[in-house]
């Protein structure tokens, strides 16, 4: 479990800095920091299990709207 949430950890990282324009401390904090995450972490979610790009539109919509 452990390494698929470094899996998807590692590439929204890589998509907040993309899409965002943060830098690597800026996209750390903002990922590590969030609701997804938590779920993300939480093994009775099953998010672990979903693609990157699945967990990284919850986080977008955590972004855009303050929450999930």
């Amino acid at each position: 479990m452990q390494y698929l949430i470094e899996g998807i950890t590692k590439d929204i990282i890589a998509y907040l800095m993309e899409d965002y324009g943060y830098d690597l401390p800026t996209a750390l904090k903002e990922f590590y920091n969030s609701e997804t995450f938590a779920k993300l972490s939480d093994e009775t979610t099953g998010l672990y299990i979903e693609s990157s790009a699945y967990v990284y539109e919850i986080l977008k919509e955590e972004i855009r709207f303050g929450k999930l």
